[in-house]
């Protein structure tokens, strides 16, 4: 009996430890990532960059926000935040509440799908195929039937009355303690709301310092803001592959980026030139899939410095 049985039964704990691990313990395990990046002019200051992503709020997820209220503690000298905030319609004052200490400070942000759509259950597998097809949310895949909207100008409306920039396929520009920085805005790539010509022609050369900023990280998207010079891109969207194989890494970005730059600081090269590109892995999930594994919540504080 147990020589016919006891293999099963083995993989079957194991599985079931991996669940119970995967959605009661490292997807409440929230992080911070720290990361130098030296890209600023010579001899200009060094700026602290708090990079929030992917929140994907749900009624109750008191941890969460008390998490999200804390991170005000690093005194960041601006925040980026890069999209998918919600992941119930109803949300939308939670996350207001949770990011409140974090919008005392100049900041920026831009939406992805799920601040427009509210998420519906999908089966894990589609992932895996959409990666060996090349098409992804609405690039190539057909328009979906009976999305739910979200009433995202109360988002938008609570982000721009505490002073963040609306970075919606434009451009805009913080004064941090007589620093300018200028930044750069796309609309979400994976529902093909992103609107480049808008925005195209590089730094305008009026501001210190000039970054790109996008929910997704699209290879349309990186090679155009690299071909225009940012010498720095923030996304968000990958979740850092969500559910991770240890040792080896994420199996899909559920965009065309490849698995090696899922998240954290990477290159990206276009026309000759060479831009860094910095993936969050943020730190919520859909609510229909609320499991995470080898990859941990996180934000993201980056500290900017000279370049050589």
């Amino acid at each position: 009996m147990r020589a016919r049985y006891g293999v099963p039964l083995g993989v079957a704990a194991f599985g079931a430890a991996g669940v119970l691990y995967a959605a009661g313990f490292e997807v409440r395990s929230f992080r911070l990532r720290r990361v130098t990046v030296p890209v600023l002019p010579p001899g200009m200051r060094p700026l602290r960059v708090l990079q929030v992503s992917d929140i994907h709020m749900v009624g109750g997820q008191r941890k969460k926000q008390r998490w999200l209220q804390s991170l005000a503690g690093l005194r960041p000298d601006f925040v980026i935040n890069t999209g998918d905030n919600l992941s119930d319609p109803e949300a939308i004052p939670e996350v207001l509440d949770a990011l409140g200490p974090l919008m005392e400070f100049p900041g920026a942000y831009v939406f992805g799908s799920n601040d427009y759509y509210g998420p519906r259950p999908r089966n894990p597998a589609r992932y895996l195929l959409e990666k060996v097809s090349g098409k992804h949310g609405l690039n190539g895949n057909p328009p979906v039937v009976g999305a739910i909207h979200i009433d995202w100008e109360n988002l938008r409306d609570g982000f721009d009355g505490a002073g963040w920039l609306n970075l919606t396929n434009t451009r805009g520009t913080l004064k941090i303690e007589g620093v300018s920085v200028e930044l750069t805005g796309l609309d979400d790539p994976h529902i093909k709301r992103d609107r480049y010509p808008q925005v195209a022609g590089g730094p305008s050369g009026t501001a210190d310092f000039s970054m790109g900023v996008v929910h997704a990280p699209y290879l349309r998207v990186l090679d155009s803001f690299t071909a225009d010079n940012y010498p720095l891109v923030l996304a968000g969207h990958t979740h850092g592959g969500q559910l991770c194989v240890p040792f080896y890494g994420a199996l899909v970005t559920n965009c065309d980026l490849d698995a090696d730059r899922v998240k954290g600081l990477s290159t990206h090269t276009a026309e000759g030139r060479t831009s860094y590109l910095h993936v969050s892995a943020g730190c919520g999930t859909n609510r229909y899939t609320p499991v995470r594994f080898a990859c941990p919540p996180e934000a993201t504080l980056l500290t900017l410095v000279g370049r050589e």
